[in-house]
């Protein structure tokens, strides 16, 4: 018996250190380091515990996978808390743990789910069926509670253009279902043996292989940019300002001047429109004449329309600020866009009146309002929106802006906070799904970077590194047609949840009463 008892404990050792290890493998799949190729196999011990083992443990194994798989990915935020926070280390770890064991469970939901409905359909459909369940589960969790979408599995294939070129389709979630659908195939060779997994795997091949076909023939049909009348210049400016002077009041004068040389040196290019980073003014610029006109005689001088990130406030009694972009021309501000989507325990709180208090923990955390309108600029030609920062992240408020007439976009941000980290590449690693989500090319102006310029297709290039000052001009092609994803939306989620609830009414209806 004691024998018994320690082979078990020592299997279940074995079994968490598995788990575990695959956490850290997927998310060595996203930048940095972007080791694509583990996205497609770090999920086969959580789905393998769904396939052979009760509902309970199963969400256990794949609640450590997917909590693993978090704190690796989100480690950059140590930084933000450990420069930016008056919580010390390691004490900063803690919030970083917390968010990742919440968005773990939504992968030990899927093993659980592979688990519940094995009993009912066998292991081979629901294994067929964990794709289903996988985005649906990333769809919720990027709208419950404001939503959280970092990391959804479709961005580690950022770089794989041949990849990601179905994301016009379905979008990025129709990336994330490939990559499940691989990962249940190889786990039904494990937990089925070929004889029983041949049918799940020989369709996940052919799933892969129409999928890469796809893409490639996409690729050779659409290239990556356009000359004429389909095309428009743009050009974008990277101060590199250090986030630790840049809400310094001493240093704006300085600081304006180094936008103004750069803007200078960006015009000769003669771009159709200069993009400054997100709050490059960390003043409110309709609260402050002389600012305004600063910029104004800038724009008529170059000729150029500036678009302007800046803080600005309601003019109701509230005063509340906003994240805003301002377009400014000679004329004086043509359009201004406030940011919809705020960063969460970054832009405001959540639940404040319970967790109002870590407002004192942080110099990051701030009280903004919601903007509540997807501004199309009106630039001669090419209409374009902008998204600011953490926004990009959300793929219904980007189809908002196309929708709406956006011929191309922009994204500003401020990555400062996050420093040589892989958060920046991260974040830039969501560009590439957006930009073919609906053919249209992105235009990234970041404070630090990575600035840079993304192609219908999802290539990024040009783009200027971390902590590099500098410029870059690029015609970048106008939108000219819809995809399906433009179209239909999140049609792929919708379809997957109606059957991930149809197939539990069947395996609910024929599943044995053997207790959980």
């Amino acid at each position: 018996m004691e024998r018994d008892a320690s082979a078990s404990r020592g299997r279940t050792a074995v079994s968490v250190l598995l788990l575990a290890a695959s956490g850290v493998l997927g998310a060595l799949a996203f930048p940095k380091p972007g080791w694509a190729a583990l996205a497609w196999v770090w999920l086969v011990p959580s789905l393998y515990s769904g396939a052979t083992r009760r509902p309970r443990p199963a969400l256990l194994d794949g609640w450590i996978a997917g909590t693993v798989f978090y704190v690796v990915l989100l480690r950059w935020l140590d930084y933000t808390f450990l420069h930016y926070s008056a919580i010390p280390w390691p004490v900063t770890w803690l919030p970083i743990a917390l968010l990742a064991a919440y968005c773990g469970l939504y992968t030990g939901l899927v093993a659980a789910g592979v688990a519940w409905l094995r009993r009912g359909l066998g292991a081979g459909w629901a294994l067929a069926l964990a794709p289903c369940l996988w985005i649906a589960g990333e769809w919720v969790r990027g709208h419950l509670m404001g939503g959280f979408p970092w990391g959804l599995l479709g961005y580690s294939q950022s770089a794989q253009l041949a990849v990601i070129q179905i994301a016009e389709l379905g979008g990025v979630y129709a990336v994330s279902l490939l990559i499940v659908a691989i990962n249940a195939a190889l786990t039904a060779l494990l937990a089925l043996g070929p004889a029983r997994a041949w049918p799940g795997v020989a369709a996940a091949t052919v799933l892969l292989v129409a999928s890469c076909g796809f893409g490639a023939r996409t690729l050779a049909a659409e290239p990556d940019a356009t000359a004429g009348s389909a095309s428009v210049p743009v050009a974008v400016i990277q101060p590199s300002i250090e986030q630790t002077i840049k809400w310094d009041p001493t240093r704006h004068a300085q600081i304006l001047d180094i936008y103004e040389a750069l803007t200078r040196e960006a015009a000769r290019s003669k771009p159709a429109v200069v993009l400054w980073p997100e709050t490059a003014t960390t003043i409110f610029l309709r609260g402050d004449p002389a600012l305004l006109e600063r910029l104004t005689r800038l724009s008529a001088a170059i000729g150029v329309p500036i678009l302007v990130g800046s803080l600005d406030r309601r003019d109701d009694p509230g005063g509340q600020f906003l994240n805003s972009a301002f377009l400014l021309s000679g004329q004086g501000i043509t359009g201004k866009y406030d940011k919809i989507h705020l960063v969460p325990f970054g832009e405001y709180v959540p639940l404040a009146g319970l967790l109002g208090f870590v407002k004192s923990w942080a110099e990051f955390i701030s009280e903004f309002g919601v903007g509540e309108v997807e501004t199309v600029f009106p630039l001669p030609g090419a209409p374009f929106g902008t998204v600011i920062c953490y926004e990009v992240i959300f793929p219904e408020l980007f189809r908002g802006f196309v929708v709406r007439g956006a011929s191309f976009m922009a994204n500003i941000t401020n990555d400062a906070w996050f420093g040589e980290t892989s958060g920046p590449w991260q974040h830039l690693g969501t560009l590439p799904l957006r930009a073919v989500e609906h053919r249209v090319a992105i235009a990234r102006a970041a404070n630090t970077g990575v600035s840079a310029f993304v192609a219908p297709t999802g290539r990024i290039e040009p783009m200027l590194p971390l902590l590099e000052r500098g410029v870059l001009a690029r015609r970048i092609p106008l939108r000219t047609r819809s995809t399906l994803y433009t179209r239909l939306g999140d049609w792929l989620v919708y379809l997957s949840a109606a059957l991930g609830v149809a197939a539990a009414g069947v395996a609910h209806y024929r599943r044995s009463p053997a207790p959980c």
